[in-house]
């Protein structure tokens, strides 16, 4: 089901006579200290934007706090939120139709197949203007070639650390059947195996499994899986050639492992077809035990699950040892990229304001504003630094934490605040996350370009994602998967090695 989140200017607006001593009385009345700036806000007409972003979190922002930046800002948004299953579709659609928004958020993984629409003059440069603002020319320069297309810049990037995958455990299951926290994937196997066949919570009934699955080969299970397999990042320079890492025979390895756990029913039979919110589900209700995914979701997991559960504890795992030790995959320091339409900003006067609005909301007010809501609220502050406290975490989750997804350069940002004092498990992923940095895995094609690989990759990626899940769910052997290399190479794939390969060694 496709939820679509529009924010627009209904009923909110303070703009007629009399708006101003209602404004006064508002923050008058709110925890949030001192919002001065928006007593100063100039009576000229407001710039409005449009945006399309992804939503990763159940709801939007909170009026309130979108009302607050857009009084700061002086701006009128009307922002999609489009839940994050379905947004690569909706953003195909905007292109092909020719409708896109104003401000466009691409994220990483789209991003290679957004570059020829960029070529083709459907979006402005901005690399010339980031020198004429004052928090944009301080962007950093490696991130933004990171971003580059041809040497030039088109977007503003959101950041994020290298590598956030882990595991995510039921730590009060563990202490019931005695376990420790699995530090190889042998122990990873027979902690979900127990999860599966030992009642971990107790009740006397054959109601739980160990892994929770969903229909996502990147940043579901399998791909931190075969990480820890020694799988190489979607590539692998061997000699003087590049081979895709579905040839490799650590990508075998990981398809055999899951292939066991679906024999075993060690997982979610149906993961080939579930939903995040269904996998997040298995979670919550105790159905399931553990999650491989992003670390950083562990948070709001605990958040829900304690509801149900009071007495349900989580721990984390980033080193999975394998094969070749430790090892992670890892994407490019920006999470994505927004991109401003020609069609839609007419006008480099245009086009400058909207940057201009960027640039605001990376000083101190829009950008902690952003980052952690309302002081009072959602946080309080002690000496400079912020404490978020554990009663509030569900509430930031709701009203605050989507909001992420609008910060451009939050991590190295110096006009956020630091954190004294959080959540305890989101204290623990952002640390671990820092220690994956220690053993990542690179994309070695990152920064080159394909022709094929831009026309094509829908198409075949498509095709290796459905032999990888055929295998797994043992309608496919390893002659059968062989077969579909082979045609995955004569579709286009021999010219995409072949090019990759040309572009690395020149």
């Amino acid at each position: 089901m496709m939820i679509l989140f529009k924010r627009k200017a209904w009923g909110r607006r303070l703009i007629a006579a009399g708006a101003g001593l209602l404004s006064i009385m508002l923050i008058s009345g709110c925890n949030s200290g001192a919002l001065k700036a928006e007593l100063q806000v100039p009576a000229e007409e407001k710039l409005p934007i449009s945006m399309m972003v992804p939503l990763h979190f159940p709801h939007p922002p909170s009026d309130e706090i979108m009302d607050r930046i857009e009084q700061l800002t002086h701006t009128e948004l009307e922002i999609n939120w489009i839940t994050d299953g379905i947004y690569t579709d909706k953003l195909n659609t905007a292109l092909t139709t020719n409708s896109m928004k104003k401000v466009t958020f691409v994220k990483h993984i789209d991003y290679p197949f957004i570059k020829n629409a960029i070529r083709t003059d459907a979006f402005w440069e901005i690399g010339s203007y980031i020198e004429e603002f004052p928090n944009l020319r301080y962007l950093d320069s490696g991130i933004l070639e990171q971003t580059a297309v041809d040497g030039r810049i088109y977007g503003l990037y959101t950041e994020r650390p290298s590598s956030r995958q882990g595991v995510i455990i039921r730590e009060d299951w563990l202490d019931r059947l005695g376990l420790e926290t699995p530090k190889t994937l042998d122990q990873l196997y027979e902690v979900m195996r127990a999860f599966t066949f030992s009642d971990p919570d107790g009740n006397g009934m054959d109601d739980t499994i160990g892994l929770a699955d969903r229909n996502d080969l990147t940043y579901g299970a399998f791909k931190t899986l075969s990480s820890y397999f020694g799988t190489p990042n979607n590539w692998l320079v061997k000699g003087n050639t590049l081979i895709p890492e579905f040839e490799t025979q650590a990508y075998l390895d990981t398809m055999n492992f899951m292939k066991k756990l679906v024999k075993e029913k060690l997982i979610n039979q149906d993961f080939a077809v579930t939903s995040k919110d269904v996998q997040r589900d298995m979670i919550i209700t105790g159905k399931a035990g553990v999650y491989i995914g992003s670390m950083t979701d562990v948070q709001r997991l605990y958040d829900e699950t304690k509801v149900l559960n009071p007495d349900a504890r989580f721990t984390l795992s980033n080193r999975i040892q394998g094969p070749a030790g430790y090892k992670v995959w890892s994407i490019p320091n920006y999470n994505g990229v927004f991109l401003f339409s020609k069609k839609a900003i007419e006008t480099e006067a245009e086009l400058k304001k909207i940057l201009g609005f960027f640039d605001r909301t990376m000083d101190e007010d829009v950008a902690n504003l952003m980052r952690y809501g309302i002081e009072g609220i959602h946080y309080t502050v002690q000496d400079g630094k912020v404490l978020l406290d554990e009663g509030t975490s569900i509430l930031r989750v709701n009203e605050v934490n989507p909001l992420y997804t609008l910060m451009i350069a939050d991590l190295s940002n110096p006009n956020v605040m630091p954190i004294a004092k959080q959540e305890a498990l989101t204290a623990l992923a952002e640390e671990l996350s820092m220690d994956n940095e220690k053993f990542l895995v690179q994309d070695p094609t990152l920064h080159l370009e394909s022709d094929t690989y831009a026309e094509k990759n829908v198409e075949l990626e498509t095709l290796i994602s459905d032999a990888t899940y055929h295998y797994i769910l043992g309608n496919l052997d390893q002659e059968g998967f062989a077969r579909e290399i082979d045609r995955w190479k004569q579709l286009g794939g021999e010219d995409i090695i072949q090019e990759y390969t040309s572009a690395y060694f020149k």
